[in-house]
């Protein structure tokens, strides 16, 4: 099985976080195909720069509620990480993905946690995938980075739903 470009052979367990089987392109309003294409342009333009000032826009976006240590580590990684053209085609191929239809198929007991106020994946998204899944859980969690954070005060509970999720008997969800 496929979800959003990962192939998935022979999993025991399936945990998804912040996900989505609809990219942007499936799922956003005319109005947002602007957007879209300015993001795309100051990626290209500005990822690879010294100045963090381009992708501060994206780590904002991935964790508006990171200090601005945790800020200046991110905007460093998304520079060394990844070329301004992988850049893009990363976020290109993100929008395009469409696996909706391959989503019964799973066969893996599934949680799926996703952040009430996540502001790059909306919750809905999440909600669809667990309830596209034959059996899957969806957990909620309050909170809105993105890329959830050890300090965030959904953290202890991510954490600790994934452990029971990982340890409990799924043999009478099949």
């Amino acid at each position: 099985v496929t979800i959003c470009g990962l192939v998935f052979l022979g999993t025991s367990h399936l945990v998804l976080y912040g996900t989505y089987a609809r990219g942007k392109n499936h799922r956003s309003a005319a109005t947002q195909v602007e957007e879209e294409w300015a993001m795309t342009e100051l990626i290209r333009t500005g990822w690879g720069k010294d100045n963090p000032a381009f992708r501060q826009i994206f780590t904002s976006l991935l964790i508006p509620g990171a200090s601005s240590q945790q800020m200046d580590w991110f905007n460093e990684l998304q520079r060394r990480t990844a070329t301004p053209e992988n850049a893009v085609r990363i976020r290109q191929t993100q929008n395009s993905i469409d696996v909706v239809d391959q989503l019964p198929d799973v066969q893996a007991p599934t949680l799926v946690l996703h952040l009430r106020d996540d502001g790059v994946v909306p919750f809905e998204e999440g909600r669809q995938v667990a309830a596209t899944i034959p059996n899957a859980q969806f957990v909620a969690l309050e909170g809105q980075n993105h890329l959830l954070l050890e300090g965030d005060p959904a953290w202890p509970r991510f954490r600790d739903e994934i452990r029971a999720f990982l340890s409990a008997d799924h043999s009478l969800a099949r």
